[in-house]
């Protein structure tokens, strides 16, 4: 079943129970405590790849990046939800 794009509804009831397993057994920030810090480390060195400038303002700077990031993704949801509604229309 792998690469299917629609998985059968036991093979989407079967992920629930170990994802809820998951959670039962692991703290979720701690579980996914690298991925955050890998993510957020990307902004840090968008912004600052020489690696230059003083901590302060890597994180002002690194945060306005991860802002910008998502908001660019909510325009892009927004342009999408426009289209598709647009092409609903009888």
């Amino acid at each position: 079943m792998s690469g299917t794009r629609n998985p059968s509804p036991l093979a989407s009831l079967r992920g629930r129970i170990g994802g809820l397993r998951t959670r039962a057994a692991h703290d979720p920030r701690e579980y996914t405590a690298a991925a955050r810090r890998a993510f957020l480390a990307g902004f840090e060195r968008q912004v600052d790849p020489d690696g230059s400038l003083l901590p302060e303002e890597l994180r002002v700077r690194a945060e306005a990046a991860r802002k910008a990031h998502f908001a660019g993704l909510a325009l892009r949801s927004a342009v999408a939800r426009a289209k598709n509604k647009r092409t609903q229309r009888p």
